[in-house]
């Protein structure tokens, strides 16, 4: 399926705000950035950090399955550039977008090659791993590149919902309220989304982990 098939991201987001009748500067105002920063992110000329996308669904009060809705598409692809006008970034120069509508099942197998692929600003890529129609949860294989951090800006961040993860390898760093904690493979975490917190890598290789997220939306 080519690129054309499924809408870009940054239409999405776009088309979700309209459809909830929230003004672009609202929108800003509530998920705490500039207006013009959400007009680029609509736009594909700039990519969302982890942080930002978590923010704007939250203000929108919507899921990341829901915002992953293709549903102009009857096909699924694994990998789908989103924009060829996307702003080089400090590690990633193209963001891709999920395919699959949220009625489609996904599974019960998934190949490495299959995984439909999500990469994000700052140094972050989501790979779904599995979905089940009628499920409100992101099934994720994550991966932090050297220096990747879930906010650009090294802010923390606040979403809906509970989250789940394992590292599999490398080392990651997770603030998470006025705590701060190394992760290393086979370590676990678990705790309630609203509460402040913040990956990053600061090791030479890349941290990957499975992680599971419950939204309450």
């Amino acid at each position: 399926m080519s690129s054309a098939a499924v809408p870009p991201l940054g239409a999405r987001i776009r088309q979700a705000r309209t459809a909830k009748g929230v003004s672009l500067r609202a929108l800003a105002r509530d998920v705490g950035v500039s207006a013009s920063l959400v007009s680029q992110i609509e736009t594909g000329k700039s990519q969302p950090s982890v942080s930002t996308l978590y923010a704007i669904t939250t203000a929108l009060g919507i899921s990341l399955e829901s915002l992953f809705d293709a549903t102009e598409s009857a096909a699924a692809s694994p990998v789908v550039a989103a924009s060829s006008a996307a702003a080089p970034g400090p590690v990633l120069h193209a963001l891709a977008a999920f395919s699959a509508d949220p009625g489609r099942r996904i599974g019960p197998v998934v190949t490495p090659g299959e995984r439909e692929v999500l990469e994000l600003d700052s140094g972050v890529v989501w790979e779904r791993l599995g979905h089940v129609p009628g499920t409100d949860v992101d099934f994720l294989q994550v991966t932090y590149r050297p220096g990747g951090a879930s906010s650009g800006s090294g802010g923390l961040m606040r979403h809906a919902g509970t989250e789940y993860g394992c590292l599999t390898s490398g080392e990651l760093v997770l603030t998470l309220g006025f705590e701060e904690y190394t992760l290393r493979p086979g370590d676990a975490v678990c705790f309630e989304s609203t509460t402040p917190h913040r990956y990053r890598n600061d090791g030479e290789e890349p941290a990957v982990g499975v992680w599971f997220v419950f939204s309450d939306t």
